[in-house]
């Protein structure tokens, strides 16, 4: 039997619910859970993280098998299910708590998160600045159940949610060309 050299990868695209889908849908991706990063209070609550007083911002935590889906292919992801200029939140939903970062566990990570955000800043895509911030992973919370695969748990809601947030209409403007 061969043992599979997994990874992890953390982003924060605002709602941790519209992250997860977009990278469930691709092979080499072992897990995702939704979760709170970045703050200063421990085991933070979904409330305690919403009023933007932990410091935590709402994360996604992939494991992947690099083998198959490379890191750079997870930052393309991540890239395009969020506005990488706003630093006050994403879409609908604003404050600390909604902004973006690549949280990186290695510096080859980090590296490769510095080279993705600078071609992407260099693109043209954007005519603003790029704000996500390229941090340290430090200590993940799992976010209470009821948050973890949202998008199939309470489907109506999130279709709803999703479809009233800007998200989808975002990305078709700037990457479904």
């Amino acid at each position: 039997m061969v043992e599979k050299n997994f990874e992890k990868a953390a982003f924060a695209g605002g709602c941790f619910w519209c992250m997860v889908k977009p990278f469930k849908e691709w092979s080499g991706v072992q897990d995702i859970v939704s979760g709170y990063m970045g703050g200063h209070l421990e085991n933070p609550t979904y409330e305690d993280v919403k009023k933007g007083t932990s410091g935590h911002v709402e994360v996604v935590e992939i494991t992947f098998d690099p083998a198959l889906f490379p890191y750079e292919k997870l930052l393309e992801v991540f890239w395009q299910q969020i506005d990488p200029t706003d630093a006050e939140g994403q879409f609908h939903d604003r404050g600390s708590s909604y902004t973006t970062a690549i949280f990186y566990y290695t510096d080859a990570q980090r590296k490769i998160a510095e080279k993705s955000k600078a071609d992407l800043a260099a693109s043209g895509i954007f005519t603003k600045p790029i704000v996500t911030t390229i941090r340290p992973a430090e200590t993940f919370y799992r976010a209470e159940e009821y948050h973890q695969d949202y998008y199939v748990k309470e489907k109506e809601h999130y279709t709803d949610n999703r479809a009233r947030s800007g998200r989808d209409e975002f990305i078709a403007k700037h990457w479904r060309k």
